[in-house]
């Protein structure tokens, strides 16, 4: 009873120092998701303007997800080198100015994907890595909740953006459009950050710059070299969990309105069902961090990657009633909201801060490649089959193999030993 009650007053605690932190990451977050979830409002103006197909301007896309991939270990290590601080602010207002420059284009679609290559690279530095590794530095008692609240950025853009877009665009044209989007999440996103983004590193260089010059150097922060991350068993674990349930739940996510239309739902029905799951989802990124601070990843993991065997299972049958397909899509929602801050909750616990943005970097270019992956094979299914059967049978079998190789991951690793504060001079 007194650890419970000692757990609570530190999670209390760090809320209280950190809660500004949590705000500043969680809008960071979502400046990263904001040209996605806007990029449907300008796919008629821009076709209506330039000719181009919807084939050819959701291509571009492809371009900031290959990014993603190939340069997230990259991105984390310097994170790890100097902290989420140095590399968030120039470019929350590199991306922000990356928005704005889409209004340039003048039809040539190698403009195009050469401005959204120009965002790829520049919004490397907005991405999930950047503000769980400042989070995770922050909080232990309450890092699940902090997590959940962090991760809710993508649901701020996912229901903001499209009505914002729409808004300038009716009034102003595309192209103030793009100019206003950068401006207006641009501009409070790098402001929250300038006052509140620092991670461990950040405050750690601050205690040392605040020191006398012959202070000892600050100790290392604690966790796994890179080299031991590579052959740990429960990192790995971690990644191929993480990989077959973004395989799957992407590919859940981005077909969500065609599976339900397959089993018989109609598509003003399925719409509202898909954006129901979207409200879930933010239930299941809060709730799941709470339950996550209070009984621990090992047995909350295990249960929420396992639990959409169920959901796939309801939307297997074809003859459901709106009931079932219901408590299927909250299930999603809910599952898909929370498997993000699983992962990232898991790798800290046993990797430590040491290189955890380098990597947790490994985990986003997973992350980013089974997600691409599954969107394609669900696709590539029903063009070969007519229907979502086989990817629903894939899922249910993912959800268990997911939620066993989470389970029973081993003892925690103290990481309690180091502390980010200089040395005490010698007497």
């Amino acid at each position: 009873m007194a650890g419970k009650a000692q757990a609570q007053s530190a999670a209390a605690a760090e809320w209280r120092m950190y809660w500004p932190l949590v705000i500043a990451a969680m809008l960071g977050f979502s400046l990263h998701s904001v040209f996605t979830y806007s990029l449907g409002l300008f796919m008629e103006p821009l076709g209506q303007e330039f000719g181009w197909s919807r084939t050819m301007i959701s291509a571009g896309t492809i371009v900031p997800t290959v990014f993603m991939v190939l340069f997230s270990p990259a991105t984390g290590a310097f994170i790890d080198r100097h902290g989420s601080r140095r590399l968030a602010i120039p470019c929350i207002a590199l991306t922000g100015v990356s928005l704005a420059a889409f209004a340039i284009i003048s039809g040539s679609i190698i403009e195009w994907f050469a401005l959204t290559a120009f965002y790829g690279i520049v919004s490397l530095g907005v991405k999930v890595t950047v503000w769980t590794t400042a989070i995770t530095g922050a909080f232990v008692a309450a890092r699940g909740l902090a997590l959940g609240v962090t991760v809710c950025g993508s649901a701020f853009s996912q229901i903001f953006a499209p009505p914002v877009t729409q808004l300038l665009v009716d009034n102003l044209g595309w192209r103030e459009a793009y100019v206003g989007l950068g401006l207006i999440w641009g501009v409070p996103c790098l402001i929250l950050a300038l006052l509140f983004l620092r991670d461990s590193r950040d405050r750690n260089r601050t205690h040392a710059e605040e020191s006398t010059a012959d202070a000892p150097a600050v100790e290392a922060l604690p966790g796994l070299s890179f080299a031991e991350a590579l052959r740990s068993l429960p990192l790995i674990r971690i990644a191929a969990s993480t990989f077959l349930t973004m395989l799957v739940g992407t590919a859940m996510l981005l077909h969500q309105v065609p599976i339900l239309t397959s089993t018989g739902v109609t598509r003003g029905d399925a719409a509202w069902l898909a954006s129901l799951a979207g409200v879930a989802g933010i239930a299941g990124k809060l709730l799941t961090g709470w339950l996550v601070d209070r009984f621990g990843g090992d047995w909350i993991g295990p249960i929420v990657l396992t639990l959409p065997a169920l959901a796939y299972f309801l939307l297997l049958q074809h003859d459901s009633t709106i009931v079932m397909y219901v408590i299927a899509m909250m299930i999603v929602g809910y599952t898909t909201g929370a498997k993000l801050q699983i992962c990232a909750y898991l790798t800290a616990t046993y990797a430590g801060m040491r290189n955890y943005g380098k990597i947790f970097g490994i985990m986003a270019s997973i992350i980013a490649a089974s997600g691409s992956i599954g969107g394609i094979s669900a696709g590539a299914a029903y063009d070969l089959f007519g229907n979502y059967d086989r990817i629903l049978i894939l899922g249910v079998i993912t959800s268990f193999m997911c939620g066993a190789l989470v389970f029973r991951l081993g003892a925690h690793p103290d990481w309690s030993g180091a502390q980010l504060q200089p040395a005490p001079q010698p007497a």
